[in-house]
């Protein structure tokens, strides 16, 4: 897992968390920041698995052309 991905899933946390609030105060500005927030940290943990998998793919060229 790599920082990107790490800081999506506290991103996605964070969001859960004042949806939960917001629910319990009903206060629905702050459960729709949450919506956003959780899915701001959707979209960096994809970027941050992308990342992950193209730095793998390249790792396995470069040990394939060692052969």
């Amino acid at each position: 897992m790599n920082q990107d991905e790490m800081k999506g899933k506290m991103e996605q946390l964070k969001g859960k968390a004042k949806q939960a609030a917001g629910d319990l105060t009903d206060d629905e500005r702050l459960h729709d920041e949450g919506r956003a927030d959780e899915a701001q940290g959707d979209l960096r943990e994809g970027m941050g698995k992308a990342r992950r998998k193209v730095g793998e793919a390249i790792e396995d060229i470069g040990e394939n052309l060692k052969r």
